[in-house]
């Protein structure tokens, strides 16, 4: 499922791409209205997600143009709570609204009950339910099975340890931090703590050096950072 994310604020979108693409959607990033467009042009979108507070134009200018060729789901993000905004945003068009701060697990929630409402499920969770098998480096996942194979050998994983595996498979050569680990691997990231990230990632090098020498190696850590998995 293909997602239209249109923010101008690095932090902010590097972070909602990160946990939409751990959830399996595929993301085109667009820092500004017009690029927005151009790329809604020229590519089929499944949804939108939209900023109101964008540098040459507004999140509802953008959804008013999309709103003349298309009606893709669209979900807007803002700084502000008024009313009128809201109000005019679902007016335009707008199925969802979200005010800064918040949650990016809360962003995928909404994505998937738009979805549902207007007859499309999208892609399955990250936690395994995809039917689908994929293969980076010497790591092969099979999520229909939610198994994932080292060198051919299945791995012995725990459920923390497979959705720790497989956000790292995600997010190749990406370094990931402890709270970005924990936020995707555990239902309440409040309830554990660092050091649970740590020992999980000992065992699993353990086990990727059981089915072959060397390969824990895969793995690696950025001390002070967190970790990431290179291929």
């Amino acid at each position: 499922m293909n997602v239209l994310l249109v923010e101008d604020e690095p932090a902010i979108a590097d972070t909602l791409v990160y946990a939409l693409k751990t959830e399996c959607f595929d993301v085109h990033h667009a820092l500004t209205g017009q690029e927005a467009l151009d790329a809604f042009a020229s590519t089929r979108f499944d949804f939108a997600i939209l900023d109101i507070g964008l540098p040459d134009m507004t999140g509802l200018d953008v959804c008013r143009k999309m709103r003349e060729t298309s009606s893709v789901p669209i979900l807007f993000l803002t700084a502000r709570s008024g009313e009128v905004d809201r109000i005019l945003g679902l007016e335009l068009g707008g199925d969802d609204y979200v005010t800064k701060p918040f949650s990016p697990r809360e962003i995928v929630a909404r994505i998937r009950a738009i979805l549902r409402r207007s007859g499309t499920t999208g892609p399955a969770p990250a936690n395994g339910a995809a039917a689908s098998v994929e293969t980076v480096g010497p790591l092969h996942h099979d999520s229909s099975a939610m198994r994932i194979h080292c060198h051919g050998l299945e791995l012995d994983l725990t459920a923390h340890e497979y959705k720790l595996l497989l956000v790292f498979l995600k997010n190749p050569r990406r370094v990931l931090t402890r709270d970005q680990l924990l936020d995707h691997a555990w239902a309440d990231p409040g309830a554990v703590t660092d050091r649970t990230i740590d020992a999980h990632i000992k065992s699993i090098r353990a086990k990727l050096r059981t089915a072959k020498a060397g390969a824990e190696d895969h793995i690696q850590t950025r001390r002070g950072l967190g970790y990431l998995f290179v291929p």
